[in-house]
């Protein structure tokens, strides 16, 4: 016989005649999608700026808000000691008489380090809020208006924040708690549609890719930032400038983007049919009900739950934060502040590329399967940068060193989109918006705590000593949870993922769906 059949399974409905030229369709169809540029593809690179877009609304004020304050009146507010903290790394600063070394031009709102902890946490209070309602309405009306139409009210938010910023700390506080709540949707409907559109043996670099956009929109964000607020405009012009750019990408990807491939008129047929094929269509049936009680009992879910409640509150102790430390210790001008702030997160950005292939490629191997290649490279996503948080910390002044190692940890960390990331899309493809909506919820909990414990440590005069506690914190946050996934987590697709009442094909790991091949 000329052909063989995967698993030893063989095809029993076909005449000989039709058997083959079905053979051959599907494995023409396959070889056809390789490495072709489709409609998937189109979809993850919008995803990917829309990621993008929305960690630049986050990030533009950790950097705009070194521009908005007048440190120096702040510092000459502690009457503590005559001399500042900037006298550690060798830089003198009279708190008594309010001079300072620096030339640099000072901002206009005297808010202390704890105001500044609220001001940037009030973003993700919204966040939070919209998190589980949004995935669980999403997952029955559709995900692309949620996320489209939020994105949107982000964005024309963000125009206001100069406005509401000279308004009142309050006002400006309302501003970014809107803008969270704008936000709220695009992760876990981020989730839901690549799970509609991207079949399995592409999830880890596709998923990857979608997700790096969080570190390409902070490289952008950084730098540009830092180089507007030393625009003639100053920097209101971080706001209008990003907020018109987040404004225009949401017209396009509501023109553009469709729920799913079915639902898309202009993506070509073979295209379409092979996503069906390695997706298992269920356009036509019912939408089943949510095992929420099976969902409360899972292991799996709980190691994904926690090391993304881990993941966040690191990250966004060093993204919230990494400016007004770089600022206080080093004593870098705004503008370098922004690019060298950036720099952990282009790291980031390049690993997490690299990495997503090499999980990809471990999966084609008999020996490695989803669960073993999920904990080993989120275990060197999260392991590494709280090695590097502790390392940092007793960096001292040495303000190159501090930049190099969290540059290398900050940028293993990219692990993470290989491993815990995109694990939901492995233990429930069905309902991975939802299960994103959960953890994505609470780890953002964890994470709005992480700016206002910075804030409350390093209030007053801020030291190297009080800097050291945010960061050894952080690092055991990381390395504590990640420990729970390594023995917890699974790369296998749970039983209550599909119920009985809907069955489907079940797939073992590293297993294509079952298809028929022939030799040539």
């Amino acid at each position: 016989m000329n052909g063989n059949i995967r698993n030893g399974h063989r095809n029993r409905t076909y005449p000989h005649t039709q058997y083959t030229s079905v053979l051959h369709g599907q494995n023409s169809l396959k070889k056809k999608n390789k490495g072709w540029f489709g409609t998937r593809h189109m979809v993850t690179f919008m995803l990917f700026l829309g990621m993008a877009n929305a960690y630049i609304m986050r990030t533009n004020m950790s950097v705009a808000i070194v521009a908005m304050v007048n440190h120096t009146a702040i510092g000459g507010s502690n009457h503590d000691s005559a001399i500042s903290v900037d006298d550690e790394c060798g830089v003198i600063a009279d708190n008594s008489s309010g001079t300072t070394a620096k030339t640099e031009t000072e901002g206009e709102f005297l808010w202390p380090t704890d105001i500044q902890g609220y001001v940037l946490s009030s973003f993700f209070y919204g966040y939070v809020i919209t998190q589980i309602p949004f995935g669980i309405l999403a997952k029955r009306y559709g995900n692309i208006y949620f996320l489209g139409v939020g994105m949107l009210i982000n964005s024309l938010f963000g125009l206001l924040v100069p406005i509401s910023a000279k308004m009142g700390i309050w006002w400006l506080i309302v501003v970014r708690f809107i803008q969270g709540l704008g936000e709220g949707p695009i992760v876990p409907c981020t989730h839901a549609l690549l799970a509609k559109w991207i079949p399995p043996n592409e999830r880890s670099r596709m998923g990857a890719f979608v997700y790096a956009g969080a570190q390409f929109g902070t490289v952008i964000s950084m730098p540009l930032s830092g180089l507007l607020s030393e625009c003639r405009y100053g920097w209101p012009s971080i706001f209008y400038v990003f907020g018109s750019v987040g404004t225009v990408w949401c017209v396009f990807f509501l023109l553009i983007v469709r729920e799913d491939p079915e639902s898309d008129l202009k993506i070509k047929v073979e295209e379409r049919l092979y996503i069906q094929k390695e997706l298992g269509s269920k356009v036509g049936l019912p939408i089943p009900p949510i095992p929420w009680s099976s969902i409360a009992k899972s292991l799996p879910f709980y190691a994904i739950l926690l090391a993304h409640m881990g993941h966040n509150y690191g990250y966004e102790t060093l993204m919230t934060e990494l400016p007004t430390y770089m600022k206080q210790v080093h004593h870098f001008s705004i503008k370098d502040n922004g690019v060298l702030s950036a720099l952990p997160y282009l790291a980031m950005w390049i690993f997490s590329i690299f990495i997503s292939h090499v999980a990809d490629f471990l999966l084609t191997k008999p020996y490695f399967t989803h669960t073993i290649v999920r904990k080993l490279i989120n275990g060197i996503g999260q392991y590494g940068p709280a090695v590097a948080l502790v390392a940092v910390s007793y960096t001292g002044c040495d303000k190159w060193l501090t930049v190099a190692i969290l540059s290398v940890g900050v940028g293993l960390n990219g692990g993470i989109y290989s491993g815990f990331k995109v694990n939901h899309l492995d233990i429930s493809p069905q309902y991975a918006g939802i299960l994103m909506s959960f953890t994505n919820c609470m780890a953002n909990l964890a994470g709005l705590l992480a700016p206002i414990y910075a804030g409350h440590v390093v209030v007053g005069t801020p030291s190297i000593s009080k800097w050291r506690t945010v960061f050894i914190t952080a690092a055991s946050v990381y390395a504590g949870c990640c420990t729970f996934y390594v023995f917890f987590a699974s790369g296998e697709r749970q039983p209550w993922d599909q119920p009985a009442e809907f069955p489907v094909t079940k797939r073992k790991e590293n297993d294509e769906p079952e298809v028929v091949t022939t030799h040539a």
